[in-house]
């Protein structure tokens, strides 16, 4: 089988191919997988660069479907075995696996939040107010729906002007528009920026009642072919995170909303309790529904099919509340 674990002493130290994008968060964040597959195997990694359509087109998520084109390249490479494990951002990654992959290990979960990076060091209600006064709307740059719908609903509950700007571009990218003064502020995942070394320029973190973030921010997901390097690469598995992305992951596939969609949604843990809370709106704001779900939960065998059974039930009810007529052209 491709990417099979060898057994033998000399094969034993054949270095394991873990496939990453080419961007500098792509590979930060397979490093860190990497030191740790080390640890828990014994097996030297090296880094497998491949390039993604969506690392190459220019045109916005939202033209181009979202959903999968960060991730099919590398799930490519896996089927063909000229890689042994990929390490995606589990935001990317599709709800329905492809045949023959296994999601070994969801790592745990860094920062949640989405975060401000604005000119001035300044806040967004700071930011909004300078500009007001100023006689100008705020620009603010994001390449997500999901953070455009709830940026522009904030906007218009406090009555302020705000525009939001649709982008594209890595981090330096994004941050340089701002730098510039193209843009005033842009929306970047914390997690992110934190895992690139680059917290000192976030400027505000943007609270979940503010910017529910995308069902899997802030986490990682290995996956493999081979089930004996699976069963190795479990180790990094986090019991709790990889339940509370199974919730949210369940929400967007009943929704069958893609990643382009303005859908939100976070799943945390209180004791022994799932609390699931899900957005859906428009783009532009004017309608943003925000619903929760609950549930008594134990870290067993189980778990994961009752965070399903839980995501799926909170995605019915906003459905039958409207959901599907604000998302546009469903998946």
């Amino acid at each position: 089988m491709n990417g099979q674990l060898s057994t033998t002493q000399g094969e034993s130290t054949q270095p394991l191919r873990l496939g990453t994008r080419r961007s500098a968060l792509a590979m930060a964040q397979s490093g860190m997988v990497a030191r740790e597959v080390t640890r828990v195997t014994g097996r030297p990694v090296e880094l497998v660069e491949i390039t993604t359509y969506g690392d190459t087109s220019r045109e916005s998520l939202a033209q181009i479907g979202g959903t999968g084109v960060f991730v099919s390249a590398l799930r490519d490479a896996l089927l063909e075995g000229r890689i042994d494990f990929a390490v995606h951002s589990l935001k990317d990654l599709p709800t329905a696996a492809p045949e023959g992959l296994v999601l070994a290990a969801v790592p745990e979960r860094e920062d949640v939040r989405d975060a401000l990076v604005a000119r001035d060091g300044l806040a967004l209600s700071e930011l909004v107010e300078k500009l007001a006064g100023a006689g100008r709307p705020a620009r603010i740059g994001t390449g997500s729906p999901r953070r455009m719908a709830q940026l522009n609903a904030w906007a218009a509950a406090r009555g302020v002007a705000l525009e939001t700007v649709a982008i594209r571009g890595n981090v330096d990218t994004r941050i340089g528009f701002v730098d510039s003064g193209e843009l005033d502020a842009v929306v970047l995942a914390t997690a992110g920026l934190n895992r690139l070394g680059r917290a000192a320029e976030i400027t505000e973190h943007l609270d979940t009642e503010l910017m529910l973030p995308a069902p899997g921010q802030g986490a990682l997901a290995v996956e493999c072919v081979d089930a004996g390097l699976a069963a190795a690469l479990r180790a990094l598995d986090h019991a709790p995170t990889r339940v509370a992305v199974a919730a949210e992951r369940a929400l967007l596939a009943t929704l069958e909303a893609g990643c382009s969609a303005p859908v939100a949604a976070l799943a945390t843990w209180d004791g022994s309790e799932l609390l699931l809370e899900g957005v859906v709106g428009t783009v532009d704001g004017a309608t943003l529904l925000r619903m929760t779900a609950n549930g008594p939960l134990v870290l067993d065998e189980t778990a994961e099919r009752q965070a399903v059974a839980l995501g799926r039930a909170l995605a019915a009810r906003l459905l039958d509340a409207g959901a599907a007529n604000l998302m546009g052209e469903r998946a």
